[in-house]
C-alpha cells in the first residue's frame, strides 16, 4: 500500500511551484573516468552535474526524487543574494518539501524541522543548511549502495566504457 501512495503523491507532486528546476541538468557527457568515479565517492557523484542527472533519474524509480529536488533547491537558494527572492524560494521550498502538506515532503527529523520553523520567520539563504546536510546523509547512506548496483548505473558504465575503447 505504501508504495502505490507514494506513487501517486510523486505523480502529484510533478506539478510543483519549483518549476524553476530544470528536469536535467544541461550538462555534457560523462567521460568513463568520470563515471568510474561516482563509484569511488558520492561527493564526486553529487559534484558532477552528469551524475546527478543520472542519480536523480535512478531516485525516480525508487519514487524519491524529491531529495534530490529539495538539495537541488537548497543549492540553488544558497547562491540567491537578493533578499526578496531568498524569502520567495525558502516559502517554496518549505511549502514545497518541508510542508506535512506536501506530497514531495522530505523526511526530517522532528529537531531539524523545529529549527526550520523558528527560522522560517527571517528566512536567509542558509535556512535549510541542517535538513539539506539531513538528506544529502540520507540519500548517500541509503539510496546511493543501490544506485551503484543498480541497472541504470551498471548500463551507464558499460556505455562510456565501450565508446572510449573504439575511439
Amino acid at each position: 500500500v505504501r508504495n502505490e501512495d507514494r506513487e501517486r503523491a510523486w505523480r502529484a507532486s510533478r506539478e510543483t511551484k519549483l518549476e524553476t528546476i530544470p528536469n536535467c541538468e544541461a550538462c555534457a557527457k560523462p567521460t568513463p573516468e568520470e563515471v568510474r568515479g561516482w563509484a569511488q565517492s558520492f561527493d564526486k557523484l553529487m559534484k558532477s552535474p552528469a551524475g546527478r542527472n543520472v542519480f536523480r533519474e535512478f531516485l525516480r524509480t525508487e519514487y524519491s526524487e524529491e531529495n534530490m529536488l529539495f538539495w537541488l533547491a537548497c543549492e540553488e537558494l544558497k547562491a540567491e543574494c537578493n533578499k526578496h527572492t531568498i524569502d520567495e524560494k525558502a516559502r517554496m521550498i518549505y511549502e514545497d518539501y518541508i510542508s506535512i502538506l506536501s506530497p514531495k515532503e522530505v523526511s526530517l527529523d522532528s529537531r531539524v524541522r523545529e529549527v526550520i520553523n523558528r527560522k522560517m520567520q527571517e528566512p536567509s539563504s542558509h535556512t535549510f543548511d541542517d535538513a539539506q546536510l539531513q538528506i544529502y546523509t540520507l540519500m548517500h547512506r541509503d539510496s546511493y549502495p543501490r544506485f551503484l548496483n543498480s541497472a541504470i548505473y551498471k548500463s551507464l558504465l558499460q556505455s562510456v566504457s565501450h565508446s572510449s575503447s573504439e575511439s
